[in-house]
C-alpha cells in the first residue's frame, strides 16, 4: 500500500431513463447496461456493480426474464448491489412528503420480492438538491445512509465529504457526498483516481471513487477495469479495492469516527428547475392530491360498507413516481418526453377519478335522503381531518330565479349564482361556502321552490372590494393591489404596490446553471383593464387584465364574505422568450421570518433573494411596522414550487421560458429555430392569506392543504338508506398534526394511517375513528412523521409501524 488511506472503487452506470431522449430509449439502455455489468462479472470474479431504481429491474424482470435470473444470482451472490431503495432517482425538492414515502414503499417492496432484502443506501448522485426531512423520511424507509453529489463544493459548503445529515426532528443518515463526478469518461481512471486520493483527510482515510460510463448507461468497461488492477500495483496510489456502498459505510462506521453533523437542506444547484415547464409541476401535485384524496375514499367506503377498495392505484402511484425523476419533473428534458408524461399523468389520474368516484358513490349512495318535492340534495365530502369552512361551484339544471340552500339541519345558507361552464340554455352554476366536518360530508338542500332569503352582499366597486375583514383596492390602471386593510388591526399588509407581475431577462440554459437569483427586471405587465365581474352573498370578483409584448395575464380576484383569505385565479398567456415571469409582494413588516413548506416539513432561510424550492405555501411573518402587532403574509399555491424572499419582499416564480433541453456551454444560433418551454395558456390559483400571529397559529397548513384538496360535490337523489346525512369518519384533536395518507394497506385489508407534526413542537395527539371505535393516541416529537397500522380485525391492537408498512 501507498500513501495512506483507502479509495473504495464502485462500479456504476448512471442511466437516465428520460434526458436528452424519450423512455424507450432508456428502457434499451437499461437492459444494454445490465447485459453489460453482467458480462463484465464473467470476465473479473473481483469486479462488482451497483445499480439503483427498481423501475429499471422491473423493466428487465418482464422483458427479459432470463436475464433477471442472472441478476438475482449476482444479487444473491453479493457482486450486484442494490442501492437507493426508491422507485426511480428524483428530483428530491419538488415531490410532497408522500410521494418520497412511497418511493421507497414501491421500491423496497419491489427489491424484498424478488431479490430477498432491501436496500440500505439511499442514492441520488444526480439530484438537484437535497430536502431537509429526506433523512427521516430515508430512515424510516429502512435507509440509514445516503449518497448524493449535488450541490457541490462551489455550491454548498460541507464540512466533509462524510458527515451526519440530521433532519428536524431528530433522525440522522451517514451521508457520502461523491467526489468530482459519478462517473468517469476516458478508459484509464487514472486521472480520476488520483483527483480523489488527494481528498483523503485524516482521520477520514476511506473514500468512495465512482468508476463506469454514465448518464446514457454504459457502466464500467473491460477497459475501465483493467486500469484499475494495473494501478493497484502503483505505491503512489492509496489502496484500491473493489466494492460496494454497504461494505464502505459499514467499514467507516466501525471506526467510530466523531463526524460532524449538517442540519440544513443541501441546496441549491440550477434553481431553474424549481420552476421550468409550469404542466409537469402542475401535473405532478394534480395526481399527488388526485390519488392521496382518492385512497382515503377507497378507505372509507371499503371499510364502513364493504366496497371493494380501489384498484390500480400502485400502478398508478408508479407512473407518478417515474415522472418525479429528476430529469423529468424538473423540467429538463426534451420536449417529446412531457407527451409521455402528460400521458403517464392521465393514466395516474384517470385511476385515481374512478377509484375516488367508486368511493364517494358508494357512500352517498347510502344515505338517508327522504324524498322532497322540488329538492336537489348536494352530497359534499371533506377530504380532510380537520372541519373546513371551503368554496365550492356546481353546474346545475333547472334552476329558476327563485331557489334557496339549505344544511342538513335545515339552516339556510347563502349561495349566488356565478357562470356556467357551459355557454348553453338550461344550465347554471352555483357557489358556496359549505362548513364539512372532519374527513366525512354533509348533505346540502338546494330547494327549487322556495326563495332565498336576502343575505348582505359583499360589498364592493369597480376598483374595491371589502367584508368584515379587509379593504381591497385595485389600481384602475395598474392593476397593481394598493392596499389590503387589515380592518381588525388597522394595518396595511402591503407596504406597496402588489400582486405586481414583474417581467425578468432570464438568458440562462433549461437549468439555470450558476444562478442563484433572478433580478434583471425588464418591465411589468400594464395597460390593465379591472372589472367588477361578481357579486352577491357569497363573494366578489374583481378581475385584471393587463398585458406584456404579446402576453397577456388575467388575475381574478375573490374576496369571501366569511374566509379571511383571498384567492387569486390566474390565466396567462405567455409568448415571450428568455423571460421569466414573478408576482411580487411587499410586506409591512420588521423582524421578518421566511418560512417555506418542504416535503413533510418546513424550513426557515433568509430573506436574501435567492430563489428557493418550496411547495404549497410561503410565509412571512414578523412585526407590524410602526406596530408591535404579530402578523404575517402567506402565500398559498395549488401548482408553484419557486419563490424568493428579498428583505420586504415576497414573490411567486410563475414560470420561465428558456429553450427545452438547452445545456450549458453550448450557445444557441442567433438564428436558430428552437421550441421554448412554457408558452400559451396556463392556470394556477394562489391565495393571499395574512394573519394575527405566527403561521404555526394561523392555520397555513391546513389553507393550504384545503386549497388544493377541495371538497367534493355530488348531486344525489332521495333513497333510503343507513347513514346520516352528516358524519365523519375520522378527527384529531389537535391541529399541529395532520392526517396526510390514510390507505390499504399493501399486504392485506388493514388501514395504514400516516400524519406528520406541523409545527415543529412536541405534541401529544389523538387521532379518532368513530365508526370503528378506534382510537389512536401517541406522542409526536418536533417535525415528526408516524405511520399507524388499524388492523381491521377489531380485536387486534393499533400499532406504529414503518413507512414500509413493516
Amino acid at each position: 500500500m501507498g500513501q495512506k488511506g483507502t479509495l473504495h472503487m464502485i462500479g456504476h452506470a448512471h442511466l437516465d431513463p428520460v434526458w436528452l431522449w424519450q423512455w424507450q430509449e432508456g428502457f434499451q439502455e437499461a437492459k444494454a447496461t445490465f447485459r453489460s455489468a453482467l458480462d463484465r462479472m464473467q470476465e473479473y470474479e473481483d469486479f462488482q456493480f451497483i445499480s439503483s431504481s427498481a423501475a429499471f429491474y422491473e423493466w428487465v424482470e418482464q422483458s427479459d426474464p432470463e436475464m433477471f435470473a442472472e441478476i438475482r444470482e449476482r444479487v444473491a451472490e453479493g457482486r450486484w448491489c442494490l442501492v437507493g431503495g426508491w422507485w426511480i432517482e428524483p428530483d428530491c425538492n419538488i415531490p410532497a412528503g408522500e410521494s418520497f414515502v412511497r418511493q421507497g414503499l414501491y421500491g423496497q417492496r419491489y427489491f424484498q420480492s424478488r431479490f430477498g432484502r432491501r436496500a440500505t443506501v439511499g442514492f441520488n448522485p444526480d439530484s438537484f438538491g437535497h430536502s431537509a426531512m429526506l433523512p427521516q423520511i430515508l430512515q424510516k424507509s429502512g435507509l440509514d445512509s445516503y449518497i448524493f453529489m449535488r450541490p457541490m463544493p462551489n455550491e454548498k459548503g460541507l464540512p466533509g465529504r462524510l458527515f451526519w445529515w440530521q433532519a428536524a426532528d431528530g433522525s440522522k443518515v451517514l451521508t457520502y457526498r461523491i467526489p468530482y463526478e459519478y462517473l468517469t469518461w476516458g478508459q484509464d481512471v487514472e486521472h480520476h483516481l488520483r483527483r480523489c486520493a488527494a481528498e483523503l483527510k485524516a482521520p477520514l482515510n476511506d473514500l468512495m471513487c465512482f468508476y463506469g460510463v454514465g448518464n446514457h448507461g454504459g457502466g464500467p468497461t473491460k477497459e475501465n477495469i483493467e486500469s484499475i488492477h494495473h494501478w493497484q500495483q502503483d505505491d503512489s496510489l492509496p489502496e484500491l479495492i473493489m466494492t460496494h456502498p454497504e461494505a464502505y459505510f459499514e467499514h467507516v462506521r466501525q471506526q467510530n469516527l466523531d463526524l460532524p453533523v449538517v442540519h440544513d437542506d443541501l441546496q441549491h444547484h440550477a434553481s431553474g428547475c424549481y420552476s421550468v415547464h409550469s404542466g409537469i409541476k402542475m401535473w405532478n401535485r394534480q395526481a399527488e392530491q388526485a390519488l392521496v384524496t382518492a385512497e382515503k375514499f377507497s378507505l372509507l367506503a371499503n371499510w364502513a360498507l364493504d366496497q371493494p377498495y380501489g384498484e390500480g392505484f400502485e400502478q398508478a402511484w408508479k407512473n407518478v413516481l417515474f415522472n418525479q425523476f429528476h430529469d423529468i419533473l424538473a423540467g429538463t428534458s426534451l420536449e417529446s418526453a412531457y407527451d409521455d408524461a402528460q400521458w403517464m399523468h392521465g393514466e395516474a389520474m384517470s385511476i385515481a377519478g374512478r377509484n375516488l368516484n367508486y368511493g364517494v358513490q358508494a357512500i352517498s349512495w347510502a344515505i338517508d335522503i327522504p324524498e322532497e318535492a322540488e329538492m336537489k340534495p348536494l352530497v359534499v365530502f371533506n377530504p380532510h381531518s380537520w372541519t373546513v369552512q371551503a368554496p365550492v361551484e356546481m353546474e346545475v339544471g333547472r334552476l329558476q330565479e327563485g331557489a334557496a340552500l339549505f344544511t342538513d339541519d335545515d339552516v339556510e345558507i347563502p349561495f349566488q349564482r356565478t357562470q356556467s361552464h357551459a355557454t348553453a340554455g338550461g344550465r347554471s352554476r352555483i357557489c358556496f361556502v359549505a362548513e364539512l366536518p372532519p374527513l366525512g360530508y354533509r348533505v346540502f338542500k338546494l330547494r327549487l321552490d322556495q326563495k332565498a332569503a336576502p343575505f348582505e352582499h359583499v360589498d364592493a366597486g369597480p376598483t374595491w372590494m371589502e367584508n368584515a375583514r379587509y379593504r381591497l383596492d385595485i389600481h384602475p390602471e395598474t392593476g397593481f393591489l394598493t392596499q389590503l386593510l387589515d380592518k381588525q388591526l388597522d394595518y396595511q399588509v402591503f407596504a406597496g404596490p402588489a400582486a405586481r407581475p414583474v417581467v425578468i431577462a432570464d438568458n440562462s440554459d433549461t437549468w439555470s446553471h450558476n444562478v442563484l437569483q433572478f433580478n434583471d427586471e425588464v418591465g411589468q405587465f400594464q395597460g390593465a383593464v379591472v372589472k367588477l365581474v361578481e357579486q352577491g352573498p357569497v363573494r366578489a370578483i374583481l378581475r385584471v387584465r393587463s398585458e406584456y409584448g404579446a402576453s397577456s395575464l388575467v388575475q381574478d380576484f375573490i374576496m369571501y364574505q366569511h374566509k379571511d383569505q383571498i384567492d387569486v385565479r390566474v390565466t396567462v398567456d405567455w409568448r415571450e422568450q428568455f423571460k421569466l415571469l414573478k408576482l411580487k409582494f411587499p410586506v409591512n413588516q420588521v423582524f421578518r421570518r421566511a418560512t417555506y413548506e418542504i416535503p413533510y416539513g418546513t424550513l426557515e432561510r433568509p430573506v436574501n433573494g435567492h430563489e428557493q424550492p418550496g411547495g404549497a405555501w410561503l410565509d412571512v411573518s414578523g412585526i407590524a411596522e410602526g406596530r408591535k402587532d404579530r402578523v404575517g403574509l402567506a402565500l398559498l399555491n395549488d401548482g408553484k414550487y419557486s419563490f424568493d424572499v428579498l428583505n420586504q419582499e415576497m414573490s411567486i416564480t410563475v414560470l420561465r421560458s428558456p429553450i427545452y433541453a438547452h445545456h450549458d456551454p453550448m450557445v444557441p444560433a442567433e438564428d436558430g429555430h428552437y421550441t421554448f418551454i412554457d408558452q400559451g395558456i396556463q392556470r394556477f390559483t394562489y391565495a393571499i392569506l395574512p394573519h394575527h400571529g405566527s403561521w404555526e397559529e394561523s392555520g397555513v397548513v391546513q389553507g393550504a392543504a384545503e386549497l388544493n384538496q377541495k371538497p367534493i360535490s355530488l348531486w344525489e337523489t332521495y333513497h333510503r338508506g343507513t347513514l346520516p346525512q352528516k358524519d365523519t369518519y375520522l378527527q384529531v384533536n389537535t391541529d399541529q398534526v395532520v392526517v396526510s395518507a390514510l390507505k390499504q394497506a399493501e399486504d392485506g385489508e388493514d388501514m395504514i394511517l400516516r400524519c406528520y407534526e406541523t409545527n415543529k413542537a412536541a405534541v401529544d395527539a389523538v387521532i379518532t375513528l368513530p365508526h370503528w371505535q378506534r382510537t389512536v393516541a401517541a406522542s409526536f416529537g418536533p417535525a415528526e412523521i408516524k405511520t399507524f397500522r388499524v388492523p381491521k380485525d377489531p380485536d387486534k391492537p393499533v400499532v406504529e409501524t414503518t413507512m414500509l408498512e413493516d
